[in-house]
This record gives structure tokens, sequence and C-alpha cells, in this order.
């Protein structure tokens, strides 16, 4: 297939890139602006390790440059779009929305219509389990009334929103896959995995939101990859599947598991919660078992430990 992943410079995108690489067969185009939320030389590296392959290309882009794009679907005609590329970060969303609103639903809005114009069989859309904000665990995809407690999550559901509006009115296939706290080699360096073995191998403090008492769904990368995957393989004419790990972790077990692994103590400092943090995640993952044969396979100890052998390599 001619699959288009926007966002393939990132920790995510990247790894889909390389196991569509890995599983042969496919034209693969690669849109992301490279923008400095986290260093762009992580970034840069990220698509160093994607270029050993002959059906690939890479387009440094903003998926808001619509006549941009457009060259790039009438050049390339993909078939299939992976959509992954986005703003990230919960906080700072808080302090620039505007920003994010422009990044998350200014363009997913234009890159589906663009999908709809050039006939793309399938549009994938990575969203978030933040959209579920605080409600009672587990989340499932048919819970209603969501009230995202983030902006970024808010301009998310936004886009999820509009999406099922337009594939009513336009009939562009397309998935909806809420991701569950992914983590693993290449992490985004602003998240709890990255920025707490950091601080305990370098002997630094940890700051501690809260009690600890709350707890997130951590999915190892490998397994968000391989839900992505199947998704691209089994399209819909609409559906919202999430995809995580289904065991819910607290920040203290979480951080008890990394001090084990690295046989050392975490520095802490205990400060207040955020009011735009969810305090609880939890995946029903049924749905992606029944429609994807989605199956996690890597518990936290498991993923923790390849994250951290990487970091040792990689980044002290």
């Amino acid at each position: 297939m001619r699959i288009l992943v926007t966002g393939g410079a990132g920790f995510i995108g990247s790894h889909l890139i390389q196991a569509l690489e890995q599983a042969g067969g496919h034209d693969i185009i690669n849109v992301d602006e490279v923008n400095d939320y986290y260093p762009v030389e992580f970034k840069q590296h990220n698509l160093s390790l994607l270029i050993d392959y002959p059906r690939y290309t890479f387009y440094q882009k903003d998926i808001n440059d619509l006549p941009a794009i457009e060259q790039i679907f009438q050049t390339h005609q993909p078939e299939v779009v992976v959509h992954l590329g986005a703003r990230a970060g919960v906080r700072r969303s808080m302090t620039e929305p505007a920003l994010y609103k422009t990044a998350i639903y200014g363009g997913t809005t234009g890159l589906a219509t663009l999908a709809n114009r050039y006939e793309v069989k399938q549009f994938i859309f990575g969203s978030t389990s933040a959209v579920y904000g605080n409600r009672p665990i587990p989340f499932t995809e048919t819970a209603t009334d969501l009230q995202p407690v983030s902006e970024y999550a808010k301009f998310k559901l936004m886009a999820e929103q509009w999406l099922q509006l337009n594939q009513v009115t336009t009939k562009l296939p397309t998935t909806i896959l809420r991701f569950f706290t992914v983590y693993g080699e290449r992490g985004r360096p602003d998240m709890a995995p990255y920025l707490f073995t950091e601080a305990i191998l370098r002997g630094q403090t940890i700051k501690k939101f809260g009690d600890g008492t709350t707890s997130r769904d951590y999915t190892y990368i490998n397994d968000i990859v391989s839900g992505i995957m199947a998704a691209i393989q089994h399209p819909f004419d609409f559906e919202i599947i999430n995809l995580g790990n289904h065991q819910a972790v607290s920040l203290n077990d979480f951080i008890a598991t990394l001090e084990d692994i690295t046989q050392r103590p975490a520095q802490i400092e205990s400060v207040p919660g955020y009011d735009w943090d969810a305090h609880h995640t939890l995946a029903d993952i049924s749905k992606a078992q029944r429609v994807l044969g989605y199956q996690p396979t890597t518990t936290l100890r498991a993923g923790l430990q390849r994250f951290v052998d990487w970091y040792r390599i990689n980044r002290l």
C-alpha cells in the first residue's frame, strides 16, 4: 500500500514507520515539521533510522500548510493516512491553547479534507485516553458526555467529533485510535518514564505530583505499533478503538519499579498535582481484541527494563 504517516519523526510515528519498512512492500511517505517542542536532534536521530528503505520519502512540512500537503497527495496518491502528527504536551497546551487548537484540530480537519478529496481508502487518527477526563475506570469507547480536563485533550476530542461528522457526509473510512500513556525506547523526554529514569540514573530529584496514588495504563511502544498495524489491515467505515495495556499502575508503584530495575533509590520531591491531569486511566481493550485481534504482550517491568537499557546506552 501507499501509506502517508504524519508525525513520523516523533516517538510513535518513527516506530510505526520502522515496522512498516520491516514488513516490506509499502510506499511510505513521512510528513513532519520537526518542531522544537523537545530537542530537534532527538527527532533527527529518529529520522536517521528510517532512510535505509528504497520506498520511503520524507517531507519536512507543517500539515497546516495545505498547498504543500496537497502537492504531496497529488504526487503520491496515498491509499492510507495514519495521522499521528500533533503538538504534544498537556501542560503546555494550557498556556498556548491557540497553537494547540491549530495543530490538533486544524491540522486534522485539513488533512482529512484532503484525504477525502484524493479518495484515500482509510484515515487513521491517533487520539488519546485524555479525552475521557476524570470518569470511572475502565474507559470504554461507548462512553458519552466526555469532559476532558486539558486543552490538549479538548482539541483531540473536537477533532474526533469532526471526523465522525465528516465520515457521515463524505464516507471517508475513519478509525480513531485512543492511545494510553505510551512509553519505550526513544520515548518523549517530557513524559514520566523518561524524566524519572533520567533523574534516578543521574542522581537528580523527581517531582512527584500529588500523593502518588494516581494511576496510568502504561502501554509499551511495540504493543501500540502492533495495534496500529492491525488497524491498517482492518479498515472500517467508522470506529473508535482503545489501545492500552489494561493494567492501571499507581505512580508510587511505577517509581518503585524503576528503583528496582535501576537498583538506585529515587530522590523524591512531592508537589501538588495539576487540575488538568486525569486522576486515573485504564483501557477497556475488549473491542480492540475483538475487531483487531489486539493483544498487548509487554508487562510494565519488561518494558521499563528495555527502556532503561536503551537510556543507559543512548542518553547517559
